[in-house]
């Protein structure tokens, strides 16, 4: 552009004996450049509608609408959950009814909750029901598609993240059906005298950085538009395709959800801020289901309940005998504790990529809002905001004075979404900003995002190594964010994570964040159980905030004897509680629950010492507990081919649902990058035939 204007700037003499023929050759050079730049231009446009930046991954589409054509696969689905205490048993049904004229594999990439342990799978067809076993990932791949290739029905669950899993149906005949049951636990949270539970069922398209590898294997690809990246190398295993519910078959995506809930106490209240309810309440139980019916999988199921006033539990203990040995799972919430208010310095961080575009940067803007309502005179703060490259409001953190506190509102109201997601940069500039504020302030960052990412990992380790003395919050946003992230970016941040559920979800979260936020009312938290070879996990019981509990699961315990905790209060005063375990009611799932805590704190360990993880150990102990993992899978395999070698086999991917409140981009631009280098050529190119002409127009005159 800048060559451009400079040459509509030159205008040689025209008594100049040389100016005809300077004429002739600019005019040749601005031609050919408008030649070359238009063959450039003319890949890059045809490639807009099938990729995005070239370091962003690439963007495979259906039609040139964007529009995923297939629907040959049309999906089915039911939830059932039993709630009881602090752990929800789920059985989630898929069913895959083939109405085309071809046999069809159908693939579907598909969120679990964030620490959903997933330990069964059925395969259903017709009246024969084949129980999944679970295998190294590997054989399980192997003997899947050993069975699809000869032409017997299989299906196999793989993970792909701790929230995300793929399931593959092979050979599912013309006109057919095929019944999948995936079995998983999941533990309940508490906070803030508050249960909550969150039932994903579609996914924000995530975001993946690097360059295109071009290497990735078969089994990898899902039909979905990424393929691997030098940073997220799995890209093609965590991108299915997402479409409108208007592209799909009519029926097609809904689901039905049925909660048996057993709270254990008398319950004040039950609700959802994601579905109008049904509710049928008997004392200490519930049995609901959302009020409509099947409902799209655009969104997160959520549920809350409270117990009645002065009922809300201050410690419970459960019991589990599996295999020979004993499992407890304790909890304990700490009493609402003095804690004075100190000065802090705060950096809002707010995602503002294209995956936020629409209802979900409008939620963002209020979360910092309601961030910067609670700021008092002695705080300091400053606003982060990023897509492709992060920027600041302030140099430095400033005081939450009236004049600085106005211009961050109006700076506020001025920021839209678009652009690429790049995580790591914003990260680093939160984490190591300059404070002018001293050692004697709290240091918090509050991270809103959907967490649209496909590189959890090197973000975590880049939390893990920033963080210094600072705690990190994150703050969910959108109708299907990506909770693992929010979870674990908390934890690694030594922070607590706050969902969102839609727009009328946003002042409860937010006041129970920022009041918790004050500062920690325990630190150095020991947890002494009386058998010396217990293994508890987490191993180290991090600080604690207000209305958060302690929760720790150990194996080689039994229901005797006592767990002494004890830590520091908010003013350094000793604090202590003891738990009497045979007071432990029986509990269902609590070895799973360990060993899912067991290998992730392998996967951990392997992390923060930057080695490969124990793949020996993980695979043992997933083995023995019967759990998917990073490195085992489910495979169910029927005996008696159904199709014969020479009938085709067709697979489909099918598609997940737009997040509700999403726009409508993300059908076609998940990875939230633009076209602007498209645009800046088209751009050129017009200045350079604008030269030309003007060029041509003197040459004519003279």
């Amino acid at each position: 552009m800048i060559l451009t204007t400079a040459l509509l700037r030159l205008d040689p003499p025209a008594t100049s004996a040389a100016s005809p023929r300077w004429r002739r050759w600019l005019e040749g050079v601005t031609l050919w450049l408008a030649v070359l730049l238009m063959l450039f231009v003319h890949p890059l446009y045809a490639e807009a509608d099938t990729r995005v930046s070239s370091d962003a991954g690439e963007l495979r589409l259906y039609d040139d609408q964007g529009r995923h054509q297939d629907s040959a696969l049309v999906l089915d689905s039911h939830v059932q959950v039993q709630v009881r205490g602090l752990i929800a048993e789920v059985r989630l049904h898929r069913r895959f009814r083939n109405v085309s004229g071809a046999w069809r594999e159908g693939v579907f990439v598909f969120p679990l909750p964030k620490q959903a342990t997933v330990h069964g799978l059925d395969m259903t067809v017709g009246e024969r029901v084949i129980r999944g076993e679970v295998q190294p990932r590997a054989q399980a791949r192997q003997a899947y598609q050993q069975a699809r290739d000869s032409g017997r029905q299989a299906a196999a669950v793989e993970q792909q993240r701790p929230n995300l899993f793929t399931a593959r149906v092979a050979n599912i005949p013309p006109g057919g059906e095929v019944d999948l049951e995936l079995r998983f636990q999941q533990r309940v949270r508490y906070t803030q005298g508050t249960f909550e539970l969150r039932l994903p069922t579609t996914l924000t398209p995530r975001y993946m950085p690097g360059r295109p590898t071009g290497n990735e294997a078969p089994w990898q690809w899902q039909g979905g538009w990424a393929r691997g990246t030098t940073a997220v190398p799995d890209a093609g295993a965590i991108s299915p395709p997402t479409v409108a519910p208007s592209e799909l078959p009519p029926g097609s995506h809904r689901v039905d959800i049925e909660v048996s809930l057993a709270a254990g106490v008398p319950l004040a209240s039950v609700v959802s801020p994601s579905h109008p309810l049904d509710i049928r309440m008997d004392g200490t139980q519930a049995l609901l289901r959302p009020a409509e019916g099947p409902v799209l999988m655009d969104r997160d199921f959520v549920l809350r309940w409270q117990p009645v006033p002065g009922r809300q539990p201050t410690a419970a203990v459960f019991h589990e005998r599996f295999d020979g040995e004993d499992y407890l799972m304790a909890m304990v919430v700490p009493g609402n504790l003095e804690v004075p208010p100190l000065p802090r310095e705060l950096m809002f961080v707010i995602d503002t990529s294209g995956s936020m575009a629409g209802e979900s940067i409008r939620q963002a803007r209020k979360a910092l809002a309601r961030g910067l309502d609670t700021l008092g005179r002695q705080d300091r703060f400053n606003i982060i905001q990023f897509n492709d490259r992060p920027s600041a409001l302030f140099e430095h953190p400033v005081a939450a004075d009236r004049d600085h506190l106005d211009r961050a509102r109006r700076y506020l109201d001025r920021l839209q979404a678009e652009g690429g997601t790049e995580m790591a940069p914003a990260l680093s500039r939160a984490l190591s900003a300059d404070s002018a504020s001293g050692a004697d302030r709290v240091r918090q960052v509050v991270f809103i995002t959907d967490g649209a990412v496909g590189n959890e990992a090197a973000l975590f380790q880049q939390i893990r190594q920033q963080l210094g003395d600072r705690r990190l919050f994150t703050v969910g946003i959108g109708s299907a964010p990506n909770l693992h992230f929010m979870r674990e970016a908390a934890r690694w941040g030594r922070g607590t994570y706050t969902a969102v559920a839609g727009p009328s979800d946003l002042e409860a979260p937010l006041q129970r964040l920022f009041a918790a936020m004050a500062a920690p009312v325990l630190t150095h938290l020991v947890a002494d159980w009386p058998t010396p070879a217990a293994e508890a996990y987490p191993g180290r019981p991090g600080d604690l905030f207000q209305g958060e509990p302690l929760v720790q699961v150990v194996r080689g315990v039994p229901p005797r004897g006592r767990l002494h905790l004890s830590g520091s209060g908010p003013g350094g005063e000793p604090w202590q509680v003891a738990v009497d375990l045979s007071q432990a009611v029986p509990g269902v799932g609590l070895h799973r629950l360990w060993a899912r805590a067991r290998i992730d704190s392998l996967l951990d360990q392997a992390r923060i010492e930057g080695v490969a993880p124990d793949q020996a150990a993980i695979v043992q102990l997933a083995m023995v507990h019967r759990l998917a993992s990073p490195y085992t899978s489910f495979v169910a395999v029927d005996r008696t081919p159904v199709r014969a070698p020479q009938q085709p086999l067709l697979r489909t991917a099918v598609p997940t649902l737009v997040p509700a409140g999403s726009s409508a981009g993300m059908l076609r631009y998940p990875q939230t990058a633009t076209v602007a280098p498209l645009l800046i050529a088209l751009g050129t190119l017009g200045l350079m035939f604008a030269v030309a002409l003007v060029l041509l127009q003197r040459r004519v005159g003279a």
